[in-house]
């Protein structure tokens, strides 16, 4: 049996009283400086605000308040949970509260700290109906109209508890993630996953695995008879995949039984029970493959059965020290170790810094008077001086054949490479702000880095069968990876009309856009000839799939139609005014708006997308891409675009929205016209409302509405940019709050062909894919 020394972090925490109560009702608060708390209903469990009795909290601070749960038998308050594990509240002003606005915790001089927003739900519920629970089970649950609207277990931080879920569920990702140190609970480095595949627990150290419990279990070490029995069952459904158990005790009390229930991930990987232990991190030091460790693989460096040992320490000279990330406070002694493994020039790091690295990367002698506790990687014995020499001879001669046999082939692959390092060079160059955008952590959108053989796994190999469609990109594949995650998957070909640029300016700017009405990116993939974009997948495919099918634009009424209209606007004003970047999308059309489940509009396709200076009234460009039909005028005429370049876009989209019409459709007057010629005509003759889609007669739409959209979309497609409004008067215009103006004579509104000729006579091509959209005009 293993033997392990727990330390866990003490919380200074108020001692209870009867007067305690489990459930916070709407208005009630909880208040860190008084002596309030929540108390389960057999009094198993608290809630209330703990103080951090010794060690600094991540940002260097010396304190911190934190909103804990603790079970009330264990006299040390150690947490089993922890709200803001990432946030500490400087002092105590921390007061948590359920309002008309979620569930959040105030405090004084800082923004609050927002556990749950009734905004982010489409549930309708009554606000003040809403209720804050603590359950005997440890779970902490806000309630509303007998609705579940947030539950602590889907966030677990380091504690997994009986009936708490790990796994996929309902796409969300639910795991254990350690305390940054022994002291301080900021989220760590290592993490204890459920993989629904290999039907086993996984411990990782960010994406090494360390330890697995083995298929069924095998690697769990033999538990004490009397101990816990530990019932682990998993459950596997189209829309869940995950692992909980339950305690088989009868020889035990209640109070016994919750105290050696939990389950805690320790700050260095080690896996305790209260106890005992399942893993004991320190036997899987990155040289053996038994009891269910997994060895260390590295760089070219790293032999096998090379490992971490403590040694006493000490460096002749000062250069023997590399100092780069000594002050680095987010880094803790195992992501030191992480980093030390992966350079080759790293011998080992400082063991008794909790944080921040220190690197021994020169000459060392071990022991002595003034030696230092360093984690030093020990080699798996030496390797023999002959064979060196041989395998280097060895080598120097493959190396001259390779050299003169593929010269031919390097120079036929000379650009394709170039291409391929300029991305990876911006992958990883310290110096690129583009990259910083693209790095996983507190400042970045975790973006996911897939391989090639990942994504091949999760097409079928790209089969036909998982095929979504074609564009000038190149093909797009519905692929579902090994957790159950469904994606869509840009694949450029080799042929694409859009290339490069449009694929790291599509990565690049999407990268930094963050907003429920744009289409998520998960990630890319770049290795070899393959490039490739990862981004959520949107089963309602595209709104013009809708609009423009005779069936199914029925299923769209006109509340529907104008809460999407309203989401195509929020997004675009994002672009526009309240995105770190200016973005002009220079594509948007109804094949480039994405609905998902709920009918949510998404916009998508951003590979035409140009960032633009807030003080910029145009800007010209040679090439000229797009849609024929959403380009306005001076775009297509003159190659000048600017954000009313995208209003223009926008308003015809809202007229074939409320229509259900195209706006090349040829409508007769007393002369040929498109759609907005057509509208407009209708709206001089006081007939606007004769406009809407006729499927919509049986939805009762609120005419006021109808022809508020209709003269908002003629505003939005005349002639004069400086005439046409922003983003920002459309959403006032679209929520009543603002006077509409009268519209004057609209662009393109005849059935003319000036624009085809003045873009080179060429020919459109439109596919309308799952989740996205491309776009391409190629030369006749």
């Amino acid at each position: 049996m293993f033997s392990f020394r727990v330390v866990i972090l003490i919380l200074g925490c108020l001692r209870l009283t009867e007067a305690a109560t489990n459930v916070l009702n709407h208005g009630d608060k909880l208040n860190s400086n008084s002596s309030d708390y929540l108390v389960s209903r057999n009094g198993a469990v608290a809630l209330g605000f703990c103080k951090q009795e010794y060690g600094q909290t991540w940002d260097g601070k010396q304190f911190g308040y934190y909103l804990a749960m603790w079970y009330t038998e264990d006299k040390s308050n150690r947490s089993i949970w922890l709200a803001n594990r990432d946030d500490p509240i400087a002092d105590d002003s921390g007061v948590l509260i359920v309002d008309t606005t979620g569930l959040k915790i105030t405090r004084t001089g800082e923004n609050p700290i927002r556990l749950f927003s009734l905004q982010s739900t489409s549930i309708t519920i009554n606000s003040s109906d809403t209720k804050l629970v603590l359950q005997d089970t440890g779970n902490l649950v806000l309630q509303g109209t007998n609705k579940v609207l947030w539950q602590s277990f889907d966030y677990p931080t380091n504690t997994f508890l009986p009936g708490m879920k790990l796994g996929v569920s309902h796409g969300a990702r639910l795991s254990l993630t350690s305390w940054l140190t022994r002291s301080i609970p900021a989220s760590g480095s290592f993490t204890l996953e459920w993989d629904p595949i290999g039907n086993r627990l996984v411990v990782q150290l960010r994406e090494r695995v360390l330890w697995t419990t083995g298929e069924g279990f095998r690697n769990i070490p033999p538990l004490d008879p009397l101990s816990m029995n530990y019932n682990f069952t998993h459950v596997s459904n189209p829309n869940e995949q995950y692992l909980y158990y339950t305690l088989a005790i009868s020889q035990f009390t209640p109070e016994e039984r919750r105290k050696n229930a939990r389950l805690v991930l320790f700050y260095d990987g080690s896996l305790l029970g209260s106890k005992f232990v399942l893993f004991d991190s320190k036997t899987c030091a990155g040289d053996r493959t038994d009891n269910g460790c997994d060895r260390w693989e590295g760089t070219k460096c790293r032999n096998k059965g090379d490992k971490f040992e403590i040694r006493s320490v000490r460096y002749p000279h000062t250069d023997s020290l590399n100092n780069t990330l000594l002050g680095n406070i987010s880094l803790s002694i195992n992501d030191c170790k992480d980093l030390c493994w992966k350079d080759c020039n790293c011998l080992g790091v400082n063991a008794m810094m909790d944080l921040g690295c220190q690197f021994l990367s020169g000459p060392y002698q071990e022991g002595g008077l003034e030696a230092t506790s360093y984690q030093v990687i020990i080699r798996n014995g030496s390797r023999s001086k002959t064979w060196i020499w041989i395998l280097m001879s060895i080598a120097m001669a493959l190396t001259i054949v390779v050299l003169f046999s593929t010269v031919f082939y390097l120079r036929r692959r000379q650009r394709s490479r170039e291409e391929e390092m300029f991305l990876l060079d911006l992958m990883t160059s310290d110096n690129t702000s583009d990259i910083r955008e693209l790095q996983t952590g507190n400042k970045g959108h975790n973006l996911d880095i897939y391989t090639a053989q990942m994504i091949m796994s999760a097409t079928n190999g790209f089969s036909p069968e998982n095929l979504l469609g074609k564009g000038g990109f190149g093909p797009v594949f519905k692929g579902t990876f090994r957790d159950g995650i469904e994606v869509a998957i840009k694949r450029l070909s080799r042929g694409s009309t859009q290339g490069l640029v449009e694929f790291k300016n599509e990565l690049i700017l999407i990268a930094k856009l963050q907003h429920t009405n744009l289409v998520r990116l998960l990630g890319f993939c770049v290795q070899g000839d393959e490039k490739m974009l990862v981004y959520e997948y949107l089963p309602n495919k595209s709104l013009d799939s809708f609009i423009f099918d005779e069936s199914k634009r029925k299923l769209l009424d006109w509340d529907k139609r104008f809460s999407i209209i309203e989401g195509i606007a929020q997004g675009l004003l994002y672009l526009h005014k309240y995105s770190r970047l200016r973005i002009i999308h220079r594509d948007l059309k109804l094949s480039n708006i994405l609905l998902d489940e709920n009918m949510n509009p998404k916009i998508s396709d951003f590979g035409m997308a140009r960032i633009y200076k807030t003080n910029e009234a145009g800007t010209n460009t040679n090439r000229i891409v797009g849609t024929y039909g959403y380009m306005s005028p001076e775009y297509a005429m003159d190659g000048i675009f600017s954000e009313k370049s995208d209003v223009y876009s926008f308003g015809v989209m809202v007229l074939e929205v409320v229509s259900g019409r195209k706006n090349r459709s040829r409508f007769e007057f007393d002369r040929p016209l498109n759609l907005v010629g057509y509208a407009w005509e209708l709206w001089k003759h006081g007939a606007a409302l004769e406009l809407m889609d006729t499927s919509l007669s049986g939805s009762s739409p609120k005419q006021y509405q109808v022809l508020r959209c209709i003269t908002l979309g003629l505003l939005c497609v005349e002639d004069n940019p400086s005439d046409r409004p922003t983003m920002s008067d459309v959403i006032s215009v679209l929520n009543g709050e603002m006077q509409l103006p009268l519209p004057k004579h609209p662009a393109f509104s005849t059935e003319s062909r000036i624009v085809e000729e003045n873009v080179m006579d060429k020919e459109m091509e439109n596919y309308s894919v799952n989740g996205l959209t491309m776009s391409t005009m190629d030369a006749r």
